[in-house]
């Protein structure tokens, strides 16, 4: 069993980026594209439309893997920018403040830049070319 999971590994690693950069993606496309749903009283020139364009730029390059070591870096800022600025203020303890989605997102993008793309991205497409 050991050597079976060994092996998915990779290829789990980048269905974990596949997915997280689809739901950071939905974020952004509801700021900036109004799709599915816009978002109610949304300012372009503010944090949440600064978070916006990272989400939305992010979230297609890690969807696709590109520069993903990158991407994922500055979401998992963007994300403890965003507990620190909106969640922690209301308490301490992310279960009550609002804040464990966006804690577990600010820790799987680290994870993400540390661990790479994984062998299903345009990274490694691009590293196996050279």
């Amino acid at each position: 069993m050991e050597a079976f999971a060994l092996s998915w590994a990779p290829r789990v690693l980048s269905i974990l980026r596949f997915v997280a950069g689809l739901e950071l993606l939905q974020h952004g496309t509801r700021k900036l594209l109004h799709f599915p749903s816009p978002v109610p009283n949304f300012v372009f020139n503010s944090m949440p439309g600064y978070a916006g364009v990272i989400e939305l730029v992010g979230g297609a390059l890690l969807v696709v893997g590109l520069f993903t070591r990158s991407a994922a870096f500055i979401a998992s800022g963007m994300c403890a920018v965003g507990y620190f600025t909106v969640h922690a203020p209301r308490g301490f303890y992310p279960a009550l403040n609002g804040g464990e989605l966006i804690v577990l997102y600010c820790f799987v993008f680290l994870y993400i830049a540390a661990a790479g793309a994984g062998p299903w991205s345009l990274d490694a497409v691009i590293k196996n070319r050279k």
